[in-house]
């Protein structure tokens, strides 16, 4: 019988960490195609490093300063009355964190493809970063906008090591369908983690699938 509680749990989880994922990730993007400036290469490396760090190693230092360790971990558990660490609301930093070059990536790839004059002509005609961003590259780099989207909420359903690290392993709060397979092969119960396998398996594929398609579609009737 499937967990619906660590189902529900795991959505719950990765369309908040979309949204947010979103709200950063757009004006970053934007700030490394249209920026100038060497600093932008050590906030574009900073921004991949996720992209090639352990999770667990993340996990780990996350762990480490949310807890009651650091004084940032301290100040945030008294301002919070709980700290970070163990609760949904930690993993949801730990997600934003893991899953942040899979937001960043498609959209900085879309952005740079948008043709240089419309952005000189927008610039000419009186618009302001902002509204270069919102009326010239994300209306023309809407495939990569829904990429960022897909990925970034696949890659959060599917996360183990940022989350067993700073979550555990808490019914209803911070145990995950990753986690829940985990504890279902440790215990030798095949045929339950073979449905929760199942699960993430046919849930990946339906959503990449869709990204394809609407691709596809789009570039037919742009032919």
């Amino acid at each position: 019988m499937m967990d619906w509680q660590a189902f529900t749990l795991t959505l719950r989880l990765a369309a908040v960490t979309t949204a947010i994922l979103l709200a950063i990730a757009i004006p970053l993007a934007a700030v490394l195609v249209l920026g100038r400036g060497r600093w932008l290469a050590v906030l574009e490396a900073v921004a991949t490093l996720p992209l090639v760090l352990p999770p667990t190693v993340l996990g780990f230092f996350l762990l480490v300063l949310l807890g009651p360790r650091t004084a940032f971990g301290r100040g945030i558990a008294a301002l919070l009355g709980h700290p970070l660490a163990f609760s949904f609301a930690g993993l949801v930093v730990g997600s934003v964190i893991y899953s942040l070059p899979f937001a960043v990536q498609p959209l900085v790839a879309g952005f740079a493809a948008v043709d240089s004059s419309l952005l000189d002509a927008a610039r000419l005609l009186g618009a302001g970063p902002s509204r270069v961003v919102f009326t010239v590259l994300i209306p023309l780099a809407r495939r990569s906008l829904m990429a960022a989207a897909v990925l970034s909420f696949l890659h959060t359903v599917g996360e183990f090591g940022v989350v067993l690290m700073l979550g555990g392993d808490i019914p209803g709060a911070t145990r995950t369908l990753s986690i829940l397979l985990y504890n279902q092969v440790e215990n030798f119960d095949y045929a339950a983690a073979d449905r929760t396998a199942a699960v993430l398996l046919a849930f990946s594929l339906v959503a990449l699938v869709a990204i394809y398609l609407g691709g596809r579609m789009r570039g037919r009737r742009h032919a």
